[in-house]
């Protein structure tokens, strides 16, 4: 799917693409938005090949910002066009997966309840295949993003929807093209309710100190992917 195509069946009202983001304008709407093209590529710097994805493993790239993580998944079956709402009631159709069996899809991997996200050392929210463990927080389905701190639930295959628990809108979507030629994918853009600008305030002493002053800046050019096992030393399974 191009530009053209994705602009015209997705936006829904909103008008045109609105322009890229710079400095300390972030929104809580439903607009897409676009960023920098960024290159998914492997550990080793090279382009990361969707075929070489495991189907229902947790990846981690981080996009638009140096600080801002996001979960790369091959759900291992088609995830289709869903209509979905912010937190204020705004109405986007997220446009599914891309990639051969449009299963490859991509999510903010902060919570939109308390901003949980994963770091380096400590990650409280992942997908989960099957049901979740806690029999005092069932599943209100199976293969659901999972937040352990907070015990909400969202559903990857319908654009990150919330399922249970007490967030109020789903996951920000990740946008993603898929060269079928080269098989690489490309994050060009977010769609839905952006949570950054929270992010950023709540997080500002704790990313200075895990990124550095280039928190907040926008990611450049490539981004690379991991197993959320390989970047997170505990992975929280709840």
């Amino acid at each position: 799917m191009d530009r053209r195509q994705f602009v015209e069946g997705c936006a829904l009202g909103t008008g045109t693409l609105a322009a890229t983001l710079t400095g300390s304008a972030w929104a809580l709407d439903a607009r897409p938005r676009t960023y920098g093209r960024v290159l998914l590529v492997d550990e080793f710097g090279d382009p990361l090949k969707a075929a070489s994805l495991q189907a229902q493993t947790n990846y981690v790239f981080h996009y638009p910002f140096e600080a801002t993580p996001v979960f790369l998944l091959d759900l291992g079956k088609p995830a289709l066009p869903t209509v979905l709402r912010t937190r204020d009631q705004q109405t986007y159709q997220w446009p599914g997966g891309v990639g051969p069996a449009r299963s490859l899809v991509a999510f903010s991997a902060i919570c939109a309840h308390q901003l949980v996200y994963p770091t380096r050392d400590l990650s409280f929210i992942s997908f989960r295949k099957g049901a979740a463990l806690n029999p005092q927080t069932p599943s209100k389905g199976d293969d659901l993003i999972h937040c352990c701190a907070d015990h909400s639930q969202y559903d990857p295959v319908h654009g990150a929807r919330v399922m249970r628990g007490p967030a109020e809108q789903p996951l920000c979507a990740v946008l993603l093209e898929h060269d079928a030629k080269a098989d690489t994918l490309t994050a060009t853009g977010t769609l839905g309710g952006e949570l950054f600008d929270q992010f950023f305030k709540k997080y500002e002493m704790k990313l200075s100190l895990e990124v550095g002053p280039k928190a907040r800046q926008p990611v450049m050019g490539r981004s690379a992917v991991r197993e959320l096992d390989r970047f997170c030393k505990n992975a929280v399974r709840c």
